[in-house]
């Protein structure tokens, strides 16, 4: 399939105007319902990293889900909506956020993911430990947020796409790739291609720049984009934020992969990310360590942790004959 896409400017949340505007940016690639058949019980994916940061910007916002939503119940899909957010549940953050009203209105329900191990065709990670409910999913629809991260340099569909690892397994993976930064930037691509979720659109009406994924600001940029390819998309976006792609670890573990493509193979139908370009887009002021710095004896106590109860039972798991995984 060629990668297509889909850009567009939008420059409001209000729902009627949001929802034409993701009719628009979905149209060049056949609507809704070229995604979503009747029937399909279709995940939405946001990010729902804080429920204590509602005026900054840093999840994807509420009118954006509910839209969406809106537009595969019209297709005659079935969605819920799921996440594991770094503290609190999906559904307590979801109602912090005001998902809330606008969910129980559409009767979308909110699931807490739970893990189960998949195999993978990877190298680096011959298994990963994914939301069974994501990869049980007919359809997933990925809605991430458009920000700058602390870690990574940027947060755009391939990251939010770790939120699909249950629970405390993404402070294991944090601990497990401590300083190496292209080493968690594989293991996310690895996430990412396993869970390939069908469509992404991502949320740059308002996007969150600075010391990200939370302590940064809200920046106006007023686009929309929508992709088949998750990979395509983070690409197109990494253009228009002028951002140089060898300085953030999804990007570089994705063209070593062969999942980049050039951006002159990937189909542009409405913008292009020149159309798009943001000047001045701020980049943390630092860049934290991906294990967090975290003192020596707790991520000794961590390492311990980590070997016992996860690292030692998927070797056992990933030793047993290829039939038997699920």
């Amino acid at each position: 399939m060629t990668p297509t896409v889909s850009l567009t400017r939008a420059s409001s949340y209000e729902y009627d105007y949001l929802r034409d505007q993701l009719r628009q940016v979905l149209e060049p690639m056949g609507g809704m319902a070229a995604f979503v058949k009747p029937g399909d019980r279709v995940l939405l994916k946001p990010n729902l990293l804080t429920g204590s940061r509602p005026t900054k910007d840093c999840t994807t916002r509420m009118e954006l889900v509910y839209c969406v939503a809106q537009l595969v119940q019209e297709v005659g899909g079935k969605p819920f909506l799921g996440d594991s957010p770094a503290f609190g549940s999906a559904r307590g953050v979801a109602i912090a956020n005001g998902y809330g009203p606008l969910l129980d209105e559409l009767g979308v329900p909110v699931v807490e993911f739970s893990g189960q191990r998949y195999a993978t065709n990877s190298k680096a990670f011959n298994h990963l430990l994914l939301s069974k409910e994501a990869m049980g999913a007919d359809v997933v629809i990925n809605l991430p947020k458009v920000k700058s991260h602390m870690q990574l340099t940027l947060t755009l569909g391939v990251k939010n796409l770790f939120g699909c690892v249950p629970g405390k397994m993404k402070a294991w993976w944090h601990m497990e790739a401590g300083k190496d930064r292209l080493r968690f930037g594989t293991m996310l691509v690895e996430t990412a291609r396993a869970i390939a979720p069908s469509l992404t659109i991502a949320d740059g009406i308002i996007g969150h720049e600075g010391n990200g994924p939370s302590q940064g600001d809200p920046r106006y940029l007023g686009i929309l984009a929508a992709a088949n390819d998750v990979f395509a998309l983070d690409r197109a976006l990494v253009e228009i934020l002028q951002t140089d792609p060898t300085t953030v670890p999804t990007q570089v573990a994705a063209e070593q992969l062969g999942l980049n493509s050039p951006l002159d193979e990937i189909q542009f139908p409405l913008l292009t990310p020149t159309d798009l370009q943001v000047p001045d887009w701020k980049l943390p002021s630092n860049l934290a360590p991906i294990d967090f710095g975290m003192p020596r004896v707790i991520k000794s106590t961590f390492r311990h942790l980590y070997i016992r109860f996860i690292k030692e039972p998927l070797r056992a798991y990933s030793d047993r004959p290829q039939e038997n995984r699920t």
